[in-house]
């Protein structure tokens, strides 16, 4: 399947849901940018000492930290929420925080995260390129858990390795295709990403959805 027929269909499938995905992106904002900038205001003693001061307070950072790693299973999910949307399903935002109601997969999501994101950086080590590389190798990890949560964070590595041989440069490509719009969105003051993010990320699941799903019948045949 063609890149454009890829982000059409993520189109097709945004149709008459643009109001839901956007307001998803908006508040994913909230909580992401600026919560922490109200917390870190807050503890500083107000917006005057906040202005004043001259560096990040250690307290803020750590805060900072913990709250990143606190809402990857949230980024997660609303790739999730994108490949629902894909499938023709009708997925709301509270389906989004719903996995937060099972800690083992919450916890599951946190290490694959960071275990993908240690190896990328030890393949980073030795050029950029092969960091690139191996970003895109393991690009289908999180996709592959939600249909397959049997899987270990290792064997959903391995899988989205061997499944993304031959489709990394088309991977590349349909990422690549994407920075028009982001140039644009600089002149909508960021405005434009609460549409362009969930363009993106439904383009994305139908790659997943098109190009990754189906080897799954191409294996159970040549077995």
């Amino acid at each position: 399947m063609r890149i454009s027929e890829l982000k059409s269909k993520a189109l097709f499938s945004l149709r008459g849901k643009w109001g839901v995905a956007v307001s998803l992106i908006l508040l994913l904002f909230l909580i992401t940018v600026i919560l922490p900038f109200i917390v870190e205001v807050i503890g500083s003693g107000g917006f005057t000492k906040w202005f004043a001061q001259e560096g990040t307070p250690i307290w803020s950072d750590i805060f900072g930290m913990v709250l990143s790693i606190a809402l990857i299973p949230l980024t997660i999910a609303t790739s999730w929420f994108y490949l629902d949307l894909v499938r023709d399903g009708n997925p709301d935002i509270p389906e989004v925080f719903a996995i937060y109601k099972d800690g083992k997969t919450s916890f599951k999501m946190i290490g694959a995260s960071i275990l993908q994101a240690i190896f990328i950086f030890l393949w980073s080590l030795l050029l950029l390129i092969p960091g690139i590389i191996k970003g895109m190798s393991y690009s289908q990890l999180f996709l592959l858990l939600k249909d397959h949560p049997e899987y270990t964070v290792l064997e959903a590595i391995a899988e989205s390795k061997k499944r993304m041989n031959g489709l990394k440069w088309k991977y590349f490509l349909m990422n690549l295709s994407f920075i028009g719009w982001g140039i644009l969105c600089m002149f909508t003051l960021g405005i434009g990403l609460l549409w362009l993010i969930p363009y993106i990320g439904t383009t994305l699941a139908a790659f997943y959805n098109e190009l990754i799903v189906p080897q799954e019948d191409e294996q159970q045949i040549e077995g």
